[in-house]
């Protein structure tokens, strides 16, 4: 395969419904990658907006990515630089438009990295994310994600919407998560995790002595928080825009004012058990997005995805895995008192 036929692949696989964002090309040298391109407004976009006429004449290339373009100042109009998207073009107009790489087009090509591969065959893989990778590209974060990672290590993933990641733990969140390695497969695994026929359990560290029932169901549903934009928050429906969300928390150990807990998910929200676990009034240990304060040296918050189990969307069998703590959460668990135990 070249390299142009890998970044037409790659391509395809951004922009594949329910995909990864758009504009996905391998990386290179950005001076051999840039192209001038002149083109002509055709009569049946009289009237339309520059950068809807452009993703008609340049249909290889995203209307998002083009818009891109014309903000950095690399569209010509007439030979005038043109900066906004919204200008309306005539029949006839005279286009100069210099394509070349954005971050976000160079973001989804291969990177080798350790991968720790904890169960795969043709159809999927299980995965323990390290604390600190981050799962998918965004901004800030455009390169050395897992995503990348998968597209290096299985030349197929190009083929799949986000490299057939089908969920997400936060950045520093650690553990386990199932990715897919067929179109097919995915569907199927997302199908189950919306069906909730994954059971997904998390080990939380969290601030506050743990009082009432060992055991408690938090449904309180989940949307940005209206104070604070930059994090999510337990929303009324009636009055904000949030989804339902439903965790189950269990205590494992509580010493002083610390507690081990053990989250299951029913939903699976942005931040759901950071933030159920706020709601509670025990945020987790150093997560200060929702009120955590460091604590034992732990550099990141107290939340690993333990354990994951679903039945093979194609043999049928029924699959467990689970992940031990660790080291630095291990850590962090006896520095405050408390003592874990797997089997728990």
């Amino acid at each position: 395969m070249t390299d142009s036929e890998q970044s037409k692949l790659i391509i395809s696989a951004a922009i594949a419904p329910g995909g990864v964002p758009d504009d996905a090309q391998e990386e290179g040298d950005t001076a051999a990658e840039m192209e001038l391109r002149h083109v002509t407004v055709p009569a049946d976009s009289h009237g339309s907006r520059l950068d809807r006429a452009l993703a008609v004449i340049v249909p290889e290339f995203s209307r998002t990515y083009l818009q891109q373009l014309i903000e950095a100042g690399v569209v010509k109009l007439g030979g005038v630089l043109v900066t906004k998207a919204s200008m309306k073009v005539k029949a006839g107009d005279e286009l100069l438009v210099e394509l070349r790489p954005t971050p976000q087009s160079q973001a989804f090509k291969p990177e080798v990295m350790a991968l720790d591969i904890v169960f795969e065959d043709a159809y999927l893989m299980v995965v323990n994310k390290p604390a600190g990778l981050v799962v998918h590209p965004a901004p800030g974060n455009w390169s050395g994600t897992l995503l990348n990672g998968l597209l290096a290590h299985d030349p197929q993933a190009v083929f799949l919407p986000r490299a057939g990641i089908v969920h997400r733990l936060d950045k520093d969140t650690s553990g386990l998560m199932v990715v897919a390695r067929q179109r097919t497969v995915m569907d199927q695994l997302v199908g189950l995790i919306a069906a909730r026929e994954v059971s997904r359990e998390y080990v939380a560290l969290a601030h506050g002595a743990w009082q009432g029932a060992k055991t408690r169901q938090v449904d309180a549903p989940i949307g940005r928080d209206p104070r604070n934009r930059l994090r999510m928050a337990v929303v009324d429906l009636e009055k904000n825009a949030g989804k339902t969300a439903s965790t189950v928390v269990s205590l494992m150990q509580s010493v002083g004012s610390y507690c081990l807990v053990k989250c299951k998910l029913h939903t699976g929200r942005t931040h759901q058990i950071r933030v159920h676990m706020a709601f509670l009034g025990h945020p987790l240990v150093s997560d200060d997005l929702y009120g955590g304060v460091p604590a034992a040296g732990l550099g990141r918050q107290g939340l690993h995805a333990c354990r994951l189990a679903f039945e093979h969307p194609v043999t049928g069998e029924a699959m467990e895995f689970r992940s031990g703590l660790p080291g630095d959460l291990q850590a962090a668990v006896a520095g405050v008192g408390l003592i874990y135990n797997q089997i728990q």
